[in-house]
């Protein structure tokens, strides 16, 4: 063996000596953490086009369609005081260049509000998943329905503090994606974008939905819509999902106390693409505010840099 690949087994050695591993408690203190984003993501997969004591209609997209993510080994962006695992700042597996740094997220003190531990998770190959109802929307016409594609993804949920509960749908405070795309990849996904939401902009949904506690045939009328662009970074687009009308297919009647309009931000900054959403208490003054934030948190670690 030669000198050079004995002092590379040397310092993989000392590296790895270095490392310090949780222990048990800690280990089952995070599985249930990265269980609760998992729970709150499937919140986020329901839309609600009314008041939570009126209607609820569920996307039911191919489960076939989602992509795998990889869980981090600790959370990362800890609470206060909990200790982390020190790992090596090398990757075997993929440079400095290419990784999203967890210093891109937003953070908690971003949200002007007291939050749970983050909960986050990173991803490899990623569709850039703007807004599944929007994806399912498509589907259901027959479009396209395919994301684009990254190489790399880290994903942010924070939930509003409620010491010793289950957070209902309602404590999602944001939501946020973080991609690293080719450079053909981010153009399209701001290019295509009026493509991508004129078969959406008056879509017809109909099926079974709660209402008042009980089932009900129901018709919602959604409509996607661009209605903002270039607020931050180096490209962005606001979309706003609004549910127009719902009515009861039984009796002909509108449904009363639709909800308030749900909006997106998508942020570029050189190869970083970011989707952001935030909770119903929310504004799109919020989010706006949001995506500059994001936006600044990019620059670092964008290809090219700021």
């Amino acid at each position: 063996m030669r000198d050079d690949d004995l002092a590379f087994v040397d310092r993989v050695q000392r590296e790895l000596g270095d490392v310090r591993w949780p222990e048990p408690v800690e280990i089952r203190a995070r599985a249930q953490r990265r269980s609760r984003r998992t729970a709150a993501l499937a919140a986020l997969a329901v839309l609600t086009v009314a008041s939570a004591s009126a209607v609820a209609v569920a996307a039911r997209p191919d489960a076939s369609g989602t992509p795998s993510t990889v869980a981090e080994p600790a959370s990362a962006l800890p609470a206060s005081g909990e200790p982390e695992p020190t790992f090596p700042r090398r990757s075997p597996i993929a440079s400095p260049a290419a990784e999203i740094p967890l210093d891109v997220l937003l953070q908690a003190a971003d949200v002007k509000a007291k939050t749970e531990a983050p909960l986050t998770q990173s991803g490899l190959g990623e569709g850039v998943q703007l807004d599944e109802m929007l994806r399912y929307c498509r589907k259901v016409q027959g479009q396209r329905a395919e994301w684009e594609p990254s190489r790399y993804s880290r994903s942010l949920t924070l939930l509003r503090n409620r010491p010793g509960a289950e957070q209902p749908p309602s404590d999602v405070l944001l939501n946020q994606d973080v991609y690293r795309v080719a450079p053909d990849v981010a153009d399209r996904i701001f290019a295509e974008m009026a493509e991508v939401l004129a078969p959406c902009r008056e879509w017809r949904s109909s099926g079974p939905t709660r209402w008042q506690g009980k089932t009900i045939r129901a018709q919602v009328v959604h409509s996607w819509q661009e209605v903002d662009r270039n607020f931050a970074g180096d490209e962005s687009v606001l979309l706003r999902h609004t549910v127009v009308e719902a009515r009861n297919l039984d009796t002909g009647n509108l449904l009363p106390d639709v909800s308030k309009p749900d909006s997106t931000a998508i942020v570029r900054v050189g190869d970083l693409v970011s989707v952001i959403k935030i909770g119903r208490g929310g504004t799109e003054s919020d989010l706006r505010r949001l995506a500059g934030v994001a936006a600044d948190r990019m620059c670092a670690a964008a290809n090219p840099r700021c």
